[in-house]
């Protein structure tokens, strides 16, 4: 991985620190000219009662890549991102492992930027299908 990716990468896990994202032990571990991948680790902590993967943590993990995605693509230091509208259709459940969220950009628009975000297992296998509406406002 070149040095600027593994920037990229740095300064995304960096801010994560006392964050949701630390507390669901996220970080990113890719990027690409149009995508940023993140890794959740599935154990109890991210359990719904019946031991499986909760779908909150799933859309959890969707949205924040998603963001740190606009984050990265877009000027960050000119502007501030938030989530607007994200979706999540749930295809197949989990119960130990890791899960990998990929977020790619389908609309980059001056202030809206739509994300499919996909949500797989080790092995590649779809978990679940986002969509995270972000929009872009400037710093004043």
């Amino acid at each position: 991985m070149d040095e600027y990716k593994s920037k990229i990468l740095e300064v995304c896990n960096e801010v994560c620190k006392n964050t949701l994202m630390e507390t669901l032990d996220i970080s990113y571990v890719d990027v690409g000219e149009n995508f940023l991948v993140a890794r959740m680790p599935v154990s109890p902590k991210v359990h719904q009662p019946d031991g499986v993967l909760h779908g909150g943590a799933t859309v959890a993990l969707a949205e924040s890549v998603g963001s740190a995605a606009s984050y990265v693509f877009l000027d960050g230091q000119k502007y501030f991102v938030r989530g607007i509208e994200i979706s999540a259709n749930h295809i197949k459940s989990i119960k130990e492992g890791e899960v990998f969220a990929k977020a790619t950009i389908i609309h980059k628009g001056r202030t809206t930027q739509l994300w499919e975000i996909r949500i797989t297992d080790g092995e590649g296998n779809l978990v679940s299908l986002c969509k995270l509406t972000t929009i872009a406002l400037e710093r004043s």
